[in-house]
């Protein structure tokens, strides 16, 4: 019997990561044993975090400085030519001529320190709360550290090692590896299936290299999802989107899987690809590539696909709880749009500046993206599609994740 029919496959097919398309933690999480629900809004090339609120006016409740050992980590990378060869071209590829110093960010179940990957030092560290200090910190294989995911129990943290094609998976309080796994080129995206069981990874390949024609997509290496057992670390799954793009028609588009939204019932995934203004559906247990979605595009954008960021076009998506919405960033584009799911019709495009990242307000009402141009994060309404807020954050603002902290806190303590 083949894997796709097999029982153990079949469990994987019914079980898709869910905390890319919900919300992280229901709102009333807020009064769960003193703590505030917020949202961190990583920082990328200041090396901060702010904490938001995670609805309504998103007010700033305080920030994070998430490099506090900047001067130690740069005198081993500028003592260590390798390392700092890799150092230097994060910053001048994938960091646009900025350093890379947070990424992605979750928070500890109690509030008390927050678990930041950060893709220049090749790392990930646990920050206090409290205090500001480090309290573990876990040296990725390879050069570069990137997209996180956390366990729907809050237990465990995945990390992608994108130059050494492997994933990481940490006791979030310990920083202790529990396990990794080997992946296509470049991983990016991890989710969790809902019961913690499975991992999904996309694996990008290479966005760095000015080998953007589509004649030339064959040199942008292995690109493909990995489907991981969390007991074992093995994989059960992995998914050729190359194959399926072609069945359906549309062999013209890449088969780079980048963010990604899945369905309540995790029976559908949404997914963008590298340099298409749009998206893709995909129905998990048959297989199989169901629509193509695609969005308009910005007159003032250029189809030099080199100058576009890292290969995105569009770059961020999320989902409303209910599942009947989904919100996507245009990156390139400058606006992002609420779609309705059943027809795939798009609401206004709400202006915005390089919105690179979405994700779902506490209160599951609204889309909030990052604006990385603009440094701003813009809340958008499912309902409407229409802007409802938006606040000033630090330097490129990245990925958004809703977290908690202890009530009251404001920052952590000086020292």
């Amino acid at each position: 019997m083949s894997l796709l029919r097999s029982g153990l496959l079949a469990a994987a097919l019914a079980v898709v990561a869910g905390t890319a398309s919900v919300p992280a933690a229901p709102a009333q999480a807020d009064d769960r044993a003193g703590l505030r629900e917020v949202m961190f809004v990583g920082n990328n090339w200041d090396g901060t975090a702010d904490v938001i609120e995670s609805t309504g006016a998103l007010t700033k409740v305080g920030r994070i400085n998430v490099i506090p050992d900047k001067e130690q980590r740069l005198r081993e990378i500028y003592l260590n030519p390798v390392k700092l060869a890799y150092f230097l071209g994060i910053r001048e590829t994938a960091g646009e001529g900025h350093d890379q110093f947070v990424d992605d960010m979750y928070s500890t179940p109690d509030g008390a320190a927050v678990v930041v990957s950060r893709p220049s030092f090749a790392d990930v560290v646990s920050i206090d709360l409290a205090t500001g200090a480090i309290n573990w910190r876990f040296p990725v294989s390879g050069y570069r550290s990137d997209h996180m995911a956390v366990s729907p129990d809050g237990t465990r943290v995945a990390v992608s090692a994108s130059t050494s094609n492997t994933v990481h998976v940490l006791d979030i309080t310990s920083g202790k590896e529990l396990g990794s796994f080997k992946t296509g080129d470049k991983p990016h995206e991890n989710v969790f299936s809902k019961d913690g069981r499975y991992l999904w990874n996309m694996a990008i390949g290479e966005v760095n290299t000015a080998l953007d024609h589509p004649w030339l997509d064959f040199t942008k290496g292995d690109r493909r999802i990995t489907v991981v057992d969390t007991t074992t670390f093995r994989a059960v799954r992995t998914v050729d989107m190359r194959q399926r793009l072609d069945a359906f028609g549309r062999g013209d588009l890449s088969d780079s899987v980048r963010p990604v939204a899945f369905t309540p019932d995790e029976g559908t995934l949404y997914f963008q690809v590298s340099f298409f203004n749009g998206f893709v559906e995909y129905d998990v247990a048959t297989d199989k590539i169901t629509r193509v979605k695609t969005l308009p595009k910005n007159p003032s954008t250029s189809e030099d696909r080199t100058t576009w960021v890292n290969d995105s076009r569009h770059h961020g998506m999320s989902m409303s709880p209910r599942g009947d919405k989904l919100c996507i960033a245009g990156t390139m584009d400058d606006y992002a749009t609420v779609v309705d799911r059943a027809s795939l019709q798009e609401g206004p495009l709400v202006p915005a500046s390089k919105p690179y990242w979405a994700t779902v307000s506490g209160d599951g009402a609204s889309c909030v993206i990052s604006e990385s141009g603009a440094d701003r994060v813009t809340a958008i309404d499912f309902a409407t599609g229409a802007k409802v807020a938006s606040v000033p954050v630090g330097d490129h603002p990245q990925r958004v994740r809703i977290g908690h902290v202890a009530k009251g806190w404001t920052g952590p303590a000086a020292r």
